[in-house]
């Protein structure tokens, strides 16, 4: 920003960004710093991840496939609500996505325990036991995963919100 864009619409609070416009008069200031964007952003593309694996259990004919889609596709959306909330790297002891999951969303709490549980049905089938999972269980899966899509969505659609700059008008 130039000298005169300064003077004009007065220097930036510390940590927003503020683009000016001078031919509209128009100043944008986001709530957010532009560092935290990227996770927006990174949020987003989980969230696409999300809804490809759904989409595959909802198009997979053995249980075994649709649980671990369904499950694969609760861990995308989790880890895409901890990158928003600027948590998906979190430093300290190994904790999972379960865990981080717990501690800095509890809006998710009740969910955060579903896919716990199913964490050791998910690493039954890895292993081979294919007895632990048929298509009842599959399905209650892959339904528990779209509501938990839809969770995160709200979830990140109040982060985008408060992300995304508010255009007012310089007078």
């Amino acid at each position: 920003m130039t000298t005169a864009t300064h003077e004009r619409y007065g220097s930036a609070p510390a940590g927003r960004l503020v683009l000016a416009y001078p031919a509209s008069g128009a100043v944008v200031r986001a709530d957010r710093s532009a560092a935290e964007l990227p996770g927006v952003r990174a949020a987003g593309r989980l969230l696409e991840r999300c809804d490809a694996e759904i989409l595959a259990a909802q198009l997979s004919s053995d249980p075994a496939d649709t649980f671990l889609h369904a499950h694969f596709a609760a861990l995308r959306a989790a880890g895409a609500i901890l990158e928003a909330r600027g948590r998906a790297k979190v430093r300290g002891r190994g904790r999972n996505v379960w865990q981080l999951a717990g501690e800095f969303v509890p809006e998710l709490a009740e969910w955060v325990q579903v896919f716990a549980r199913s964490a050791r049905v998910r690493a039954a089938i890895e292993a081979g036991d294919l007895s632990s999972v048929d298509a009842a269980v599959a399905e209650q899966a892959l339904a528990a995963a779209e509501d938990f899509r839809d969770a995160v969505a709200v979830l990140l659609a109040d982060a985008v919100a408060a992300a995304r700059p508010a255009v007012v008008r310089a007078s």
